[in-house]
């Protein structure tokens, strides 16, 4: 059986580990978080970043930072992972859903601006398969409206936004804030992981604060103040040296897994093409201001019944691919609540997507035989 994914190690994942817990530092924030945090800000141009224990954290922490408050809108797709809503929910926020784009999972920025009320708060957009949403829009939107943007980029690591500017950014860096995830199922891992990334000098001091537990230690140890306190509210959102340790490990591999990836997803792309229009079955599209990061490969069936069918026929000839989110609107949690327009995109892509095996090691030409003889 080919799974859906395969974390893939670099090989110095266990020696980076070994030296963290020789230097006898391991509860966080100390060498490896570091390297980490000066990578990503180096390489994107990130204001500040903040390793997290999870994506979910990330999310958390910038619920937080926004200080969401109940009574609170904030808007986001529906088609998303519980997290980009959970973590507003859990402030008191009344979560607004927006439907997906006709051509991509990705939100609708043309259905936003409808959306808003006096009680919105924050847009956050979902960069769904490390593909960006139209940041100019958005942007423009929450500018005019005075809103925050925190952008969900779970999936987006190395992935870029091309603006009417013709300046190309890095997703992550275009919001006021952003969360990635460094899951096992992503590009770059540490099993469990996340980051925030911080953009808006407003929120860089007390993001910090909120990361440690609502103390200003970070600050102690810099030499800042002479001693620290409890100043704000916060949590135990930093990883331990140990997830860093091996995060860096990934980061000094991130050019090699990236190519591989990329290199996977199109010769997915360029074979599977005239058998996705001989069957009816969409595939993936990049708009011209986006680039594709090698996060995901997926298919869009003409309906519901085409996907059971592909996910046996895929499953009895070896090969794990899986359907993605249900819609949020949709869910045992939310429906009852959910009085908004119909989500006819979303639930299309509910219905009838399926994400197909996509890692560093991946066979892809039994894959792709498989298909072949596929008809449906």
């Amino acid at each position: 059986m080919i799974p859906f994914n395969k974390p893939y190690l670099t090989g110095k994942e266990i020696f980076y580990i070994e030296d963290a817990v020789k230097t006898g530092k391991i509860s966080g924030n100390g060498k490896y978080t570091k390297l980490c945090h000066d990578f990503f800000e180096q390489r994107y141009g990130f204001l500040k970043c903040l390793l997290t224990t999870s994506c979910t954290d990330a999310l958390e922490m910038a619920a937080i930072l926004l200080a969401i408050q109940p009574g609170d809108e904030v808007i986001m797709p529906s088609y998303t992972f519980v997290s980009t809503a959970n973590a507003f929910v859990l402030r008191g926020a009344k979560i607004v859903f927006v439907d997906s784009r006709p051509d991509h999972p990705n939100m609708d920025e043309s259905k936003l601006e409808a959306l808003i009320t006096t009680k919105t708060k924050a847009i956050v957009p979902v960069h769904y398969a490390g593909v960006a949403c139209d940041m100019d829009v958005i942007m423009d939107i929450a500018l005019r409206h005075n809103l925050f943007v925190v952008e969900d980029a779970a999936q987006a690591i190395d992935s870029y936004y091309t603006g009417k500017d013709g300046i190309r950014r890095a997703l992550g860096s275009i919001g006021h804030l952003a969360a990635f995830s460094f899951h096992e199922t992503k590009n770059i891992i540490s099993g469990e992981g996340g980051m925030l990334t911080i953009n808006d000098v407003q929120f860089s001091e007390r993001a910090e604060i909120i990361w440690e537990k609502g103390t200003n230690r970070s600050a102690f140890f810099r030499g800042e103040v002479d001693k620290y306190g409890w100043v704000d509210i916060g949590s135990s959102f930093l990883p331990s040296e140990i997830i860093a340790a091996f995060l860096w490990a990934q980061l000094e591999n991130l050019d090699k897994i990236q190519e591989k990836r990329k290199e996977h997803w199109k010769v997915y792309n360029e074979n599977l093409s005239e058998w996705a229009v001989s069957n009816g079955i969409a595939l993936p599209v990049i708009p011209s201001y986006a680039t594709n990061n090698g996060h995901m490969y997926y298919l869009i069936c003409r309906e519901p019944e085409q996907r059971v069918q592909l996910l046996q026929y895929l499953k009895q000839n070896g090969i794990m691919a899986v359907f993605h989110y249900i819609s949020l609107h949709r869910s045992p949690f939310f429906n009852k609540h959910y009085i908004g327009a119909e989500m006819t995109e979303t639930d299309r892509y509910t219905d009838t997507l399926i994400r197909l095996p996509l890692f560093y090691e991946l066979p892809v030409d039994s894959v792709l035989s498989v298909f072949k003889a596929a008809k449906f």
